[in-house]
């Protein structure tokens, strides 16, 4: 029998057993426990991640200690799947709480932690799972995830091929081997680990996820024959510094695109790529590839834009070859200005440093040792876009995305809901102008005009805070 008739077969048989036990008593009996696992995991495989999550709580009650922490698991990873964040890391902590040894239940722990931006709780947790069993795939793959946005890209690989091995129809793992690679700028590797995960997703051949993959796998195989972001032969402890200027608070640096004249870039470290307005890419020759999701503010908060190659980006002395760019187009209307373009060096692979005082922005080359300290350094994390770790109120943790491009201290929806009681604000207009916004017509969520993020990972629609 074909595997997709096989598994429909087992689904309508695992379906028709559970549909008695589904008004069961509050703490089911091992049998029936049994039975709503197996049919979590089979709608959770399905992608109809709501209906796992009502099955897993029935059976999350069980006296059975080992289907206890596969419901438990199942349950969290369900509610992460569609966002429901803050019951995800509630229950998360609650499981752990009344299983503490449970390596799988730390793990799922760390999960939660992770998509609620708490990085460091997140990697105590991966470890404190790993150091009770080595061989969990969930908490190989957490630690790899950690290990990369420390940019530590050569160990979170090790972690992320050692999860696949111990669960190699994991979707989510071949994405994030994927992500690590092409943070490595080995594009080709990424776009067959790419192809991987959309070949392990339900209903890929109408799966929304699985054509943003495909779009990002076109983008990726554009650069065959090429060195993605080369700098060509550079010696490690190059600098390059670049004079700036700032302009309504924005710091402008002058960039040339494809060997053309100088344009006014905003430098953007809250921009995931370099981005060019679709002016510049006609007049520049940028030709699009596909369209790709970028993260964005307001109500709807996601952006297909397109994506393509530019030959070369000139700031300076710097000079890179065959960098993505991010096109805007469809462009927005309605905007006081035209958009401009953004740089980030962070989205090149470059450390910075902003000298406000002498107005100089200063580049440093990939994998020279840290410059001298200062007087309030901070942990950064790179995962898609540089975060650093905050205290809101001085009671409530939370992540920072490092923003060079904003204008205020922006906290998202979730934070502004957890201090509102001790501490109500007032909701003030505020048309927000980036390349990433669906409409010029969003308006704030909090005093300081916070918005959410949403992250652009397919393997979950999670969001991030914004950040300064």
């Amino acid at each position: 029998m074909p595997r997709r008739l096989l598994k429909r077969f087992l689904f309508a048989a695992v379906c028709a057993a559970a549909m008695p036990l589904a008004t069961g008593a509050h703490a089911p009996q091992d049998g029936s426990a049994d039975v709503q696992v197996q049919l979590a995991d089979l709608l959770f495989a399905e992608g109809r991640f709501a209906e796992a999550a009502d099955a897993y709580e029935r059976a999350v009650k069980t006296t059975d200690s080992g289907l206890a922490s596969r419901a438990g698991a199942g349950l969290v990873l369900s509610r992460l799947r569609v966002g429901d964040f803050q019951m995800a890391s509630t229950e998360a902590a609650e499981f752990r709480r009344l299983r503490p040894d449970d390596p799988m239940t730390a793990a799922i722990h760390g999960e939660a932690l992770w998509a609620s931006g708490l990085f460091q709780e997140s990697e105590s947790a991966y470890d404190a799972a790993l150091k009770t069993n080595p061989n969990l795939a969930r908490a190989r793959h957490g630690r790899a995830r950690s290990l990369a946005a420390r940019s530590r890209l050569a160990e979170a690989m090790v972690d992320a091929q050692e999860a696949l091995r111990l669960s190699p129809r994991e979707g989510e793992f071949h994405y994030t081997v994927g992500s690590i690679y092409e943070r490595m700028h080995h594009f080709e590797d990424a776009a067959a680990a790419f192809g991987n995960y959309v070949n392990l997703l339900p209903n890929r051949d109408r799966s929304e996820k699985a054509a943003w993959a495909r779009a990002e796998i076109r983008f990726l195989d554009s650069f065959k024959g090429r060195t993605p972001l080369d700098l060509g032969p550079v010696n490690p402890d190059r600098t390059w510094t670049v004079p700036i200027r700032i302009d309504h608070e924005k710091v402008i640096v002058r960039a040339r695109v494809n060997g053309g004249s100088p344009e006014d870039f905003v430098l953007d470290t809250g921009a995931e790529q370099t981005v060019i307005s679709r002016d510049v890419a006609r007049k520049r020759g940028v030709a699009p590839v596909t369209y790709m999701q970028s993260a964005g503010v307001g109500d709807v908060g996601m952006r297909g834009l397109q994506v393509g190659r530019l030959d070369s980006l000139e700031v300076g002395d710097l000079k890179v070859r065959n960098v993505p760019v991010l096109i805007k187009n469809p462009p927005l209307g309605g905007l006081p200005a035209r958009e401009p373009e953004s740089f980030s060096p962070l989205a090149l692979g470059l450390s910075m440093r902003l000298d406000y005082e002498r107005r100089q922005l200063i580049m440093i080359s990939r994998g020279r040792e840290p410059g001298p300290s200062y007087e309030i350094e901070l942990p950064l994390r790179m995962h898609r876009l540089a975060m650093v770790r905050g205290m809101v109120n001085g009671t409530h943790p939370t992540t920072f995305v490092v923003d060079t491009g904003g204008e205020v201290i922006s906290i998202s929806d979730t934070t502004a809901g957890l201090i509102q009681p001790a501490n109500p604000y007032r909701r003030i207009p505020l048309r927000v102008y980036g390349p990433e916004q669906v409409s010029p017509d969003d308006r704030s969520r909090s005093q300081c005009g916070g918005f959410e993020l949403k992250r652009t990972d397919p393997t979950r629609p999670a969001r991030v805070p914004c950040g300064p």
